[in-house]
């Protein structure tokens, strides 16, 4: 490896943006078990697993029909 290194001509990383954001979300013990014994059979990180499938209802605009009696 050199001593030193030039990153003078360095570029910003084109894909940066589409990079993942941590945050913060509380889902219920029922939620977070379901898709651990999913990811185990398909072989998935479960966190991997839940992106997925959100980003799935995000394209497919999926909406939730909620019906309080």
């Amino acid at each position: 490896m050199r001593k030193e290194y030039d990153f003078s001509a360095a570029r910003k990383n084109p894909y940066a943006s589409q990079l993942k954001k941590q945050i913060t979300i509380r889902l219920d013990e029922e939620s977070i078990n379901y898709f651990k014994s999913v990811s185990e059979q398909v072989g998935i990180p479960y966190q991997s697993l839940i992106n997925l499938y959100l980003r799935d209802c995000a394209a497919s605009q999926r909406k939730l029909n909620l019906n309080w009696k």
